[in-house]
């Protein structure tokens, strides 16, 4: 699994107009799913992501986590990061899953995030057009690949 991970100071999906997700502060997160993610990335990830200290303390230090400053998390699919550019113009998604592998697996790590953060997860819909908007606080993004977790 890959994820871009954006600390956003407020983030909202949009829908055929209509919002589907909305948060303040807390983190963006655009996930990518290829076949050979298991179950180890989802829990594996979950971790990384709940407890990553990103965020401000009284001394404006990154060293607070989601979960310390009671943040929400939004979590959109996003296939594209599986993208290969090697070759030619046009990206090859090759790598990422097709819908029946990935949705699954998809659901999983929400629920996965939702039991380490302690409450509700946002989400837009898998396949959707999407329109995501986010104001990066900081502005402060990583990118973290599962398989390189050594």
């Amino acid at each position: 699994m890959k994820v871009v991970i954006q600390r956003v100071s407020s983030a909202s999906v949009t829908i055929s107009e209509n919002i589907v997700a909305q948060i303040d502060n807390g983190l963006l997160v655009l996930v990518g799913i290829e076949d050979e993610d298991s179950q180890e990335d989802i829990n594996w990830l979950s971790q990384k992501i709940i407890n990553l200290r990103i965020f401000g303390d009284e001394n404006n230090v990154m060293n607070l986590s989601v979960k310390d400053i009671q943040g929400d998390i939004i979590i959109v699919s996003q296939f594209t990061l599986h993208a290969s550019t090697k070759k030619g113009n046009r990206p090859s998604y090759i790598k990422a899953s097709k819908p029946e592998m990935a949705i699954p697996i998809y659901e999983n790590f929400v629920k996965h995030m939702e039991l380490e953060l302690g409450k509700k997860i946002q989400t837009g819909k898998f396949g959707a057009d999407m329109k995501v908007e986010l104001v990066n606080d900081g502005p402060v993004t990583l990118i973290i690949d599962s398989k390189n977790k050594s």
